[in-house]
């Protein structure tokens, strides 16, 4: 990242704020989370995108406090974010997709929906220094109801 696009709230919590006056949601994923290139092929939905940025976010903040990575993630959070990314791909309501939490189907494994609950524990307070509008999107999400049938 560079330095301008980061207004600090304190020395740990770094907040991306575009300077050039673009809509958040228009910004590449990289000046996100640098090592998450892009959102895998398959979300065609803008939805969808923004639900892995938002799965990106956390993960790269979890990681970071965690695991005492800098610049990029470690293999086990790589992991799961390419996990989460293949499960969004495959997610049966598509756009329509409710929250995880909302959803009644699981679709995640055991060990990942607990992988993923420590991360959300642990990442969604920070999200709102870190990441606020994300965070909001997240938020407002969450009252989505799963289709019917």
């Amino acid at each position: 990242m560079q330095e301008s696009n980061v207004m600090p709230i304190s020395r740990t919590l770094p907040v991306f704020v575009p300077d050039d006056g673009t809509d958040f949601f228009q910004v590449p994923i990289s000046k996100v989370c640098p090592e998450a290139t892009a959102p895998p092929d398959g979300l065609t939905s803008q939805r969808l995108r923004r639900e892995w940025k938002t799965m990106a976010a956390m993960i790269r903040c979890y990681c970071h406090a965690q695991h005492a990575t800098r610049d990029s993630l470690c293999p086990e959070c790589q992991d799961l974010l390419d996990y989460a990314g293949v499960r969004l791909e495959r997610c049966r309501y598509g756009d329509e997709k409710p929250n995880c939490a909302k959803c009644p189907i699981h679709c995640y494994q055991r060990q990942r929906r607990e992988q993923v609950k420590a991360v959300m524990r642990f990442a969604g307070p920070r999200m709102l220094w870190q990441h606020p509008v994300l965070a909001l999107r997240h938020w407002l999400d969450s009252f989505r109801k799963a289709p019917v049938g």
